[in-house]
């Protein structure tokens, strides 16, 4: 049986001398004994995983909320396909997949019900109490709301990952770093989940759309790298029509997400050798991310991402869900605002400490999308 130092010590042996290691971690906030059978980063892979924010993706937006049908994806699945990625790469490139996988499963912890959507509305709400932003509220969780230890709150996780949530950096994603050594780069484990995130939303949003036929073959027309992957993919299946054979497009999305992968890790060995990263140390001091995609992916990604905000996010259907979640959200807060009693008891004892209007954007945003919309119900509905 391998015990927490054999562990400990493969890390040492078989990881790259910029990698993370588990032994060099700065620790948690409040002392824990350590585990005889798991590293600190495995630990708090767990301790995520087993969280209740956690398992309340299962039922927040990713783009399509949850009832209008059972096959899209969810906050839950997205966050999964992000880890799935994002230890693919820490293993090319010897990496530490644990603490790549704690933060990829904490990413989004912070996230709202109803998507970004739910998001928007709740930053125009705290405009005067300090915003909000999902990053920074996924610090709240994971330091203040989960409640799993009787002599502090929070899952007591280690500086590293806290500091992995609170850097992400996406095109949709505003870091909010400043107890994390804001003028330092976060580790590369911290970087991949940064592109992975990136990787999942645009390939799997593209393909939930074209399974519920919100796009069509001859929409992809328009982007030309995409029609060329779709036209080898119908070349290699002959006489079937794209329409009508699922296969066709799972082949499309897998080969567009291996472009993408080796894009970044060609880039990723050009970015090390130019910059003679040889320690964490120099990652840090790098002063520019060492994983991103080249300059022709990131135009590529460019159009692929205008032509879904015009086609998909745009829509009919998700705009028309988008709305009624911005309403709903409004008029609860408003609601808990006016007569705070409405609250949970756990809620209202904390108004005092850190204000009303942050106590009812922690209470919100840890709703779900089916919770959220019962309590609208429940409260304004006869």
């Amino acid at each position: 049986m391998l015990t927490r130092q054999d562990l400990e010590r493969i890390e040492q042996e078989t990881l790259a001398p910029y990698a993370a290691l588990s032994v060099e971690s700065r620790g948690r906030d409040h002392r824990a004994e350590p585990c005889p059978m798991r590293t600190e980063y495995q630990r708090d892979r767990d301790r995520v995983i087993h969280c209740a924010a956690f398992r309340k993706l299962e039922y927040k937006t990713q783009v399509y909320v949850a009832h209008v049908g059972d096959y899209h994806r969810t906050r839950l699945t997205h966050t999964m396909e992000v880890s799935q990625i994002a230890r693919t790469f820490a293993r090319s490139l010897r990496l530490n997949a644990d603490l790549t996988e704690a933060i990829a499963l904490a990413h989004d912890l912070g996230h709202t019900p109803f998507g970004h959507s739910g998001e928007a509305a709740l930053h125009r709400l705290m405009a005067d109490h300090g915003g909000f932003e999902h990053n920074r509220q996924g610090i709240r969780v994971v330091e203040l709301l989960e409640e799993r230890y009787r002599g502090f709150p929070g899952l007591n996780l280690t500086w590293e990952v806290r500091e992995g949530i609170a850097k992400h950096t996406t095109v949709y994603d505003s870091p909010d770093n400043g107890r994390f050594d804001p003028h330092l780069a976060p580790p590369l484990e911290a970087q991949l989940v940064d592109v992975a995130d990136e990787i999942a939303f645009y390939h799997h949003d593209l393909d939930d759309a074209l399974k519920m036929g919100i796009l069509t073959r001859g929409d992809l027309r328009s982007v030309g790298w995409v029609d060329e992957i779709c036209r080898r993919e119908e070349a290699q299946n002959p006489g079937s029509a794209y329409g009508e054979d699922r296969f066709v497009r799972v082949r499309l999305i897998s080969q567009m997400i291996d472009v993408a992968v080796r894009d970044v890790l060609d880039r990723f060995e050009r970015n090390i050798a130019e910059a003679r990263v040889g320690s964490i140390d120099d990652v840090r001091r790098a002063g520019r991310r060492l994983v991103e995609f080249s300059p022709e992916a990131t135009e590529r990604y460019r159009e692929l991402r205008e032509f879904l905000f015009e086609n998909v996010y745009r829509h009919p259907t998700v705009v028309r869900y988008s709305a009624k979640a911005v309403r709903f959200i409004e008029r609860l807060f408003g609601l808990y605002k006016s007569t705070p009693g409405q609250l949970p008891i756990k809620f209202q004892a904390r108004i005092e400490a850190e204000g009303l209007e942050r106590v009812i954007a922690d209470y919100i945003s840890g709703m779900t999308d089916r919770y959220c919309t019962d309590e609208y119900a429940r409260s304004f509905l006869p």
